[in-house]
C-alpha cells in the first residue's frame, strides 16, 4: 500500500469511530437496539464485500457462459469456473453436455447420455476395454447417427459406451481431431475447421 492509501484508510477508521461513538451517545438509552442495528448493518456489510469478492465465480455458477459457434466453423468455448472446458452437441437429436477431455482418445458416453441418444444400452457387448484414471473399465463400441454442433454436423461418429458409472460423457480426441485446429487462448478453447 501506498503512504497516500494508508492516510485514507486512517482517516476513514477514525470517521467510522467517531459516527460510531456519537452514534452510541445519543442512543445510550437504547443500547442493546443499537447494538442490534450495528450486527445487521455489519453482516449487510461482510455479505457485499463477500459477493463482490466470489463474483467471478458465482457468475459462473448461475449464469454459465455458452460456447458460440460462429458461421465460419469456429467454435468458441469458455473456461469453466472448475477449470474445465464444456460443450453440449445434439447426439441423434438430443442435447448432451460434455467436458472436453483432450487425453480421451475416444468420446465416451455414460449409459444414460447413451440411452437418451437412442442407444439401446443394455443391447451393447461390453467386450473393449480402456484404461482410466480410475482404472480398467468395460466399454462397449458404438457409431453415432448424426452429431451437431452449431452449424456444424458429423455423421456417423464413432464413440465409446462406458460400463462402468460415469458422471459426465466425455469429448474424446475421435471427435476433436475433426477440427484443423485446438488453441487455448485468453480463458476459451478455440475449435476451428
Amino acid at each position: 500500500m501506498e503512504k497516500a492509501e494508508i492516510a485514507s484508510l486512517i482517516y476513514l477508521g477514525l470517521l467510522a469511530i467517531a459516527l460510531l461513538g456519537s452514534l452510541v451517545s445519543y442512543n445510550r438509552h437504547q443500547i442493546g437496539r443499537v447494538a442490534q442495528y450495528a450486527l445487521i448493518w455489519g453482516f449487510i456489510f461482510v455479505g457485499a464485500i463477500a459477493s463482490v469478492g466470489l463474483w467471478p465465480e458465482l457468475r459462473n455458477s448461475l449464469v454459465p457462459q455458452q460456447s458460440v459457434v460462429t458461421g465460419t466453423g469456429e467454435v468458441v468455448v469458455p473456461r469453466a469456473y472448475d477449470g474445465h472446458y464444456y460443450l453440449t452437441l445434439d447426439l441423434n437429436g438430443v442435447p448432451t453436455r460434455f467436458v472436453i477431455d483432450t487425453g480421451a482418445s475416444e468420446v465416451v458416453l455414460t449409459p444414460q447420455d447413451a440411452g437418451r441418444a437412442g442407444i439401446d444400452v443394455a443391447g451393447l457387448n461390453y467386450n473393449s476395454r480402456a484404461m482410466t484414471a480410475n482404472g480398467m473399465v468395460q466399454t462397449a463400441s458404438i457409431r453415432l447417427d448424426r452429431v451437431v454442433l452449431g452449424d456444424i454436423e458429423d455423421r456417423q461418429v464413432p464413440a465409446v459406451v462406458n460400463g462402468a458409472p460415469m458422471q459426465e460423457s466425455l469429448l474424446g480426441m475421435s471427435y476433436l481431431n475433426r477440427f484443423d485446429r485446438i488453441a487455448i487462448e485468453d480463458g476459451q478453447m478455440v475449435l476451428s475447421r
